[in-house]
């Protein structure tokens, strides 16, 4: 397996960043492999625990690959061309391979079911969130891709299902600033200058207290929408994190899926010129049908 290590990082170490990366491995592994030498550099040469992180250092080693519990939902192709592919992502399935999750990820589908080992993702969606993802055909072109997202050229719409709060004035832009601490789970508001922005309103509310939001993020943060979302006193359904981190839930529980979906995604083609406007075609569970998602069905 070829690793190569990101661009930008906070890691010191090639180590730090491989017990991060590979953390579904179990604890001890990586140590494990730098002490055997199974580690290897691009010379061929062993690296050490000691050795210093270099932005886009390329890392050799095989990995022996857990049993992944498949995750039972398919992928939708909602446009492929000569530069991209865009999917519609299903809840559960993690965009690229990180920790415990490597083939059974939406990178790794893809790559074997369109016969396109050079796809790469241009963004990722947090492994519980559904909806659009945008992956690039030629890795050349993919830096282009990238930077339509970090320059914030991505118009990104989301839709969300939570309580319904009467007595807040809608619509609500909220700014913060959210910090997203190594080793933690969740991420959190502090003081200071803010780094996330996002409006956010109800399209519609019913009698059950429950409504379907339209959230519109100007910055990507770390679990931004959710982090918000609990701000707000509204917590986002199916939340494993926000407001309270709950108790883990054992391998193949696909029951009460995170309720967010990235529905909307516009941008103007960087190679082609192309005006792209894509639209997921999913529906929430809990706005469909709200006791058959809290069953678990």
């Amino acid at each position: 397996m070829r690793v190569r290590l990101p661009g930008e990082g906070h890691w010191a170490t090639v180590r730090e960043h491989l017990v991060e990366r590979l953390g579904g491995a179990g604890p001890g592994v990586v140590d494990g492999m730098l002490r055997a030498g199974l580690i290897v550099g691009a010379d061929g040469r062993a690296v050490a625990p000691d050795t210093a992180y270099v932005p886009g250092m390329f890392v050799w080693f095989h990995r022996e690959l857990p049993d992944e519990v498949p995750v039972p939902f398919p992928l939708e192709v909602v446009h492929r061309d000569a530069h991209l592919v865009v999917v519609d992502k299903p809840h559960f399935l993690a965009t690229t391979p990180r920790g415990s999750h490597v083939t059974e990820t939406a990178l790794a589908r893809l790559r074997r079911e369109l016969d396109i080992p050079t796809l790469g993702a241009a963004h990722r969606l947090d492994r519980l969130t559904a909806g659009l993802v945008l992956f690039t055909v030629r890795p050349q072109e993919r830096g282009a891709y990238q930077t339509l997202f970090s320059d914030r050229r991505v118009r990104k719409v989301y839709e969300a299902v939570a309580p319904y709060d009467a007595s807040r004035a809608w619509p609500v832009t909220v700014r913060s600033r959210i910090v997203k601490e190594r080793g933690t789970m969740a991420a959190r508001e502090v003081p200071g200058e803010p780094n996330a922005v996002s409006r956010i309103e109800p399209v519609e509310h019913r009698a059950d207290g429950l409504a379907r939001y339209r959230l519109v993020p100007e910055t990507g943060q770390t679990h931004q929408l959710r982090v918000h979302m609990s701000a707000l006193g509204v917590p986002i359904l199916g939340d494993p994190l926000y407001p309270e981190v709950a108790a883990p839930v054992p391998p193949g529980d696909f029951r009460r899926p995170l309720q967010l979906l990235a529905r909307e995604l516009e941008f103007t083609d960087p190679m082609t010129g192309a005006e792209h406007r894509l639209r997921s075609r999913r529906v929430l569970g809990a706005w469909e049908s709200y006791d058959r998602w809290a069953a678990g069905g």
